[in-house]
């Protein structure tokens, strides 16, 4: 084992004279998390809304009240009338409102003689996150609009009453399970496969191989040097992370010490697959070529930025088998749902069979040049 420690301790010393590599690993994620964390997931507001109002009539007027209401207090959108309907139209096209409203002559006749009354829509369906977003503010204000000026006590229809057994989930907190992973993956391709290909493009791996050590034992110590690297990156994210996405108590010593397992096998588990991916390889600039590649294949399907339920059946298979979608399904537990080692116990025996399963394939497939 002293043996082992000696490659780790060497591997060590070195990365502590670059602490521009494990900042870089620690600042990214970081930066993303607070970028995309504000970037998606929150509601749409502020959209510009043509309203073409050809009847003018006291129906219609209720409808100019009502989109008066929602630009005051959702702020989904600003209506900004229009005389011409062509005039509209051009600007909708041109990108200079996201939608409009067309209010029809016969709007208020038919009202009142219940004759069937219908508005347009018309959406600029280009960018659907906006179209939609007018979509449901249309869908919930129709409903109050057609309701009787008086509601009944009692009624036959059938009401959803939603229960929620966890507090508001906003977009950065349910981002920030993909974020710790992706700073132990960078921590994995900087500490474990780059550094390990420029050392073999060096030559000094010859030095080891010189020595009485075993090719497992020159594995196993690259693994937990690069391991004890994403680790110290991991425990950051876990830390500034849960503070900057504010997740409740996120210094309870508890929840950390569940989260710093789960980062310990998810560092293996990737510093592992990474020399794997690496053990043959000789040229210094593949990792670097790859790292894009390798973040959008493994990174996205994992479920980190959207759920794999929605994913076609092709990119579910990647998502079985990749190492993220369990260390993300992890962190989600234990962050998001505070739940205790049991509910992630599949995760964990993956990362760690996955670990095994890495560094032997990765023992046997390397080779002495000699």
């Amino acid at each position: 084992m002293h043996r082992v420690w000696a490659i780790i301790e060497r591997d060590l010393r070195r990365f502590r004279r670059s602490p521009a590599l494990m900042i870089m690993s620690m600042v990214m994620p970081l930066v993303q998390l607070v970028v995309l964390g504000y970037a998606f997931g929150g509601n749409i507001k502020n959209l510009e809304l043509g309203v073409v109002d050809e009847d003018k009539a006291v129906p219609a007027i209720k409808l100019h009240e009502m989109f008066q209401a929602v630009a005051v207090n959702a702020k989904t959108f600003t209506p900004i009338y229009y005389d011409d309907r062509t005039l509209a139209l051009k600007d909708l096209r041109s990108g200079k409102i996201n939608g409009v409203l067309d209010i029809p002559p016969e709007f208020s006749r038919n009202v009142l003689s219940t004759a069937n009354p219908r508005i347009a829509l018309i959406e600029d369906n280009s960018d659907q996150f906006s179209a939609a977003a007018l979509e449901g503010v249309f869908n919930s204000l129709l409903p109050a609009y057609n309701a009787p000026p008086v509601a009944p006590r009692m009624t036959s229809d059938v009401t959803l009453d939603v229960v929620e057994i966890y507090p508001y989930v906003p977009y950065i907190q349910f981002l920030l399970p993909g974020v710790i992973v992706l700073a132990v993956f960078i921590s994995a391709m900087i500490g474990g496969g780059i550094i390990y290909i420029d050392d073999k493009a060096r030559g000094l791996h010859e030095g080891y191989l010189v020595t009485p050590i075993r090719k497992f034992e020159l594995i196993l110590g690259f693994t937990l040097a690069g391991a004890i690297k994403a680790i110290i990156a991991g425990t950051v994210l876990i830390t500034l992370g849960s503070i900057i996405a504010g997740i409740p108590d996120p210094l309870d010593p508890v929840r950390i010490l569940k989260m710093f397992i789960l980062v310990v096998a998810t560092a293996l588990a990737l510093i592992s697959m990474m020399f794997l991916i690496m053990v043959r390889v000789s040229d210094p600039l593949v990792p670097r070529a790859i790292f894009g590649m390798l973040n959008t294949v493994l990174y996205f399907p994992s479920g980190a930025v959207y759920p794999t339920q929605s994913f076609p059946a092709w990119m579910k298979v990647i998502t079985v088998v990749d190492p993220f979608t369990y260390a993300v399904h992890g962190f989600k537990q234990l962050v998001l749902k505070n739940t205790g080692l049991m509910a992630v116990s599949g995760d964990l025996l993956f990362l760690f069979c996955f670990t095994i399963l890495a560094m032997g394939i990765a023992t046997l497939l390397f080779r002495r040049t000699l």
